[in-house]
């Protein structure tokens, strides 16, 4: 067995300026290029064919480099620079063009690879659809075997259908990990579920496994940013390393039209982006992920992936603050 699938990414800008980098696609350095291991280590897993509806996420990982020339390394509002912090980039892992199976298997591979190869950097996987997500913490749990994982999960869907009806899909990845005992239902927190997406056996079987469900209501009610520190704070206490997944149909139809489930009713991009300030802030937090962004059904001006290119530099801002003292 191959220790792991990465390859060199189907589009990169490739310009680093190591000196003065001031823009995104001349900071972020490929992985094999770096002297010294990352502090955030970012690889894609472009695969949507085990997406339940019809997706084009498999093209997010290189719509989001793409989208780097578009964004400066200093953030105004917090007077910080971010291009000290070294990123580095794995690529992207290789899929089987038709087995899905197969290509759920060289996510887990590769993840376990980069964790066991770099085990002090943090880790960000940009799918894909939700499926990969399992995997990926599969492959964390392979490399840390005597560690615990919880899961902070920003969704709209709880993804706790039956793989064994319609198999490991972007409907699965929460119940996956539950069955194969990879994950504890109580160290599983997902906050943003609203309306009427959510089927009542669904429900019940979160509910039947105490994964904590905090529909969007009530974490506005509470407050978005207190809802996720409180969220954080109780993982924290319970587990030793957390994995943060953003599925990004956590947003608004209104503000995310390329992602193909998106909803009315749900988060709004200030909500998003304050809260992984402070997800990337905390200690915790070794691993995130983004998924479920089809760039094939953006608006002309890329909307949505702007606004994943966005959200993740929030998450990286707030890795930087954590080491201002």
């Amino acid at each position: 067995m191959r220790e792991h699938w990465l390859v060199q990414p189907e589009w990169s800008w490739n310009q680093p300026n190591k000196h003065n980098p001031t823009y995104v696609h001349e900071w972020v350095q490929s992985i094999h290029t770096m002297n010294t291991p990352p502090e955030l280590l970012i690889y894609g897993a472009p695969l949507s064919r085990s997406s339940i509806s019809v997706s084009g996420a498999s093209l997010y990982p290189m719509e989001f480099r793409r989208i780097w020339k578009g964004f400066a390394t200093y953030n105004i509002e917090k007077n910080i620079d971010l291009s000290s912090f070294l990123v580095g980039d794995a690529g992207d892992i290789s899929m089987h063009t038709t087995d899905i199976s197969m290509s759920h298997d060289r996510i887990k591979q590769s993840t376990a690879y980069l964790c066991s190869k770099y085990p002090y950097s943090r880790t960000c996987m940009i799918g894909g659809d939700h499926s990969t997500t399992a995997c990926a913490v599969k492959g964390i749990q392979q490399a840390f075997p005597n560690e615990t994982i919880g899961i902070l999960q920003f969704d709209t869907h709880l993804d706790v259908r039956d793989p064994k009806i319609m198999g490991p899909s972007n409907g699965t990845p929460i119940r996956q990990l539950i069955e194969e005992n990879i994950v504890k239902g109580e160290n599983i927190v997902n906050i943003g579920p609203h309306g009427y997406y959510n089927a009542k056996p669904l429900v019940d079987f979160a509910n039947k496994h105490h994964i904590k469900i905090i529909t969007l209501k009530t974490a506005r009610k509470a407050g978005v940013i207190q809802t996720v520190l409180h969220a954080l704070k109780t993982l924290s206490e319970k587990v030793d390393r957390i994995y943060v997944t953003v599925d990004l149909d956590v947003l608004d139809i209104s503000f995310a039209p390329g992602v193909p489930a998106s909803t009315p009713g749900g988060m709004t991009t200030e909500e998003l982006f304050d809260s992984l300030l402070e997800i990337g802030s905390h200690v915790a937090v070794q691993h995130i992920d983004f998924v479920c962004l089809d760039p094939s059904k953006d608006t002309p001006v890329n909307e949505t992936v702007k606004i994943g290119g966005y959200a993740w530099m929030q998450f990286v801002t707030g890795c930087v603050l954590r080491k201002i003292p």
